[in-house]
């Protein structure tokens, strides 16, 4: 019995004694470590409604393993539908041989609800013959190729419904959130919403492609669904209880970043780019880095004890200050 298990079982038997559907205790991290689990304890599943799994594995290029990267596996009478991949092919290699040994039915689906490498790298290791879905912007960032998506994509502008056997699946454009290109994925058979890195689960909020203003209403209309289960794209998947209360402090999380970020350009306290890197032909040395203001000058709070605060604060704040400029992409 693993970790996982473990802790499954004692917080089902927390609530059964105490006659209590409230959020488990579990400390607020996303990073491996903290959490008291080790490279050992990975992969790992968790069945969350009939034929419906969460599969989350060491996200694939972290130094040491920090956090995880999570997959939807919907296994139905007529096959089974991935909603993400893992970073590279043997970790998606993996997750396709566990679906092999839980079931007969092939994989039909594969929906693409981040176009990210760290969920798209692996997808050459899906079989022959799958459905790609993604959406049009997701389509045109991944163009396809060996580590990739392979073209045709089947796109998906607002919403698609899958009928899978006696499965229903619903693919859900909520609009553009931490990639400009996320889907989500709801099974209404247990209310499961695999919300992909729309919802990182307590890891602080990663920008580098994202619409941070959109990504806030994305978080809105996603509660307003009132699902039983809330799945992240990283970070743990803990109890349902717990992943939905938690959902509503990642989208205060978000607005924060936007409003101190805010307060900071308005104030006019910069926060340039970094230079490029060193010319591979020797050329001459790169300028030196400006420091991001910013970053040290501003008041992120509770905020600074979120995984990965150090590495994506500047990034934020950047994206933050490029949409009040006006230069996100319109599409």
């Amino acid at each position: 019995m693993n970790r996982f298990t473990r802790a499954a079982i004692v917080g089902l038997a927390f609530g059964i004694i105490h006659g209590s559907a409230s959020p488990a205790q579990v400390t607020h991290t996303g990073d491996v470590a903290k959490r008291g689990l080790t490279e050992q304890d990975f992969p790992r599943t968790r069945e969350l409604a009939p034929g419906v799994y969460s599969y989350e594995a060491l996200r694939a290029g972290d130094p040491g393993g920090k956090m995880t990267t999570v997959s939807l596996i919907v296994i139905t009478n007529d096959g089974v539908l991935v909603a993400d991949g893992q970073g590279n092919v043997a970790q998606t290699r993996a997750m396709v041989e566990w679906i092999a040994r839980t079931t007969p039915q092939p994989i039909k689906y594969v929906v693409i609800c981040s176009d990210h490498g760290d969920h798209t790298g692996g997808n050459a290791a899906f079989p022959a013959g799958v459905t790609y879905l993604a959406t049009p912007a997701s389509a045109r960032v991944l163009g396809g190729g060996p580590s990739g998506a392979p073209v045709p994509i089947d796109t998906v502008s607002s919403s698609r419904v899958l009928q899978i056997g006696s499965t229903t699946v619903e693919i859900l454009n909520l609009g553009r959130a931490h990639t400009g290109g996320d889907l989500s994925v709801l099974v209404p058979n247990g209310r499961v919403l695999f919300m992909s890195e729309a919802y990182l689960h307590w890891i602080f909020p990663a920008m580098r492609t994202a619409h941070p203003s959109e990504w806030v209403q994305v978080l809105r209309k996603a509660e307003a669904m009132d699902a039983t289960w809330y799945v992240p794209g990283h970070g743990f998947v803990d109890d349902a209880a717990t992943l939905k209360a938690d959902l509503p402090a990642y989208r205060r999380a978000v607005e924060q970043v936007i409003t101190e970020a805010s307060r900071l350009y308005n104030a006019k306290i910069p926060c340039p780019p970094p230079p490029p890197a060193r010319r591979a032909d020797g050329g001459s040395a790169a300028p030196a880095r400006e420091p991001c203001q910013a970053a040290t000058l501003g008041d992120w709070g509770a905020l600074e004890s979120w995984t990965l605060f150090s590495g994506q604060l500047e990034t934020a704040i950047r994206r933050v200050y490029d949409e009040l400029d006006g230069k996100l992409p319109r599409e």
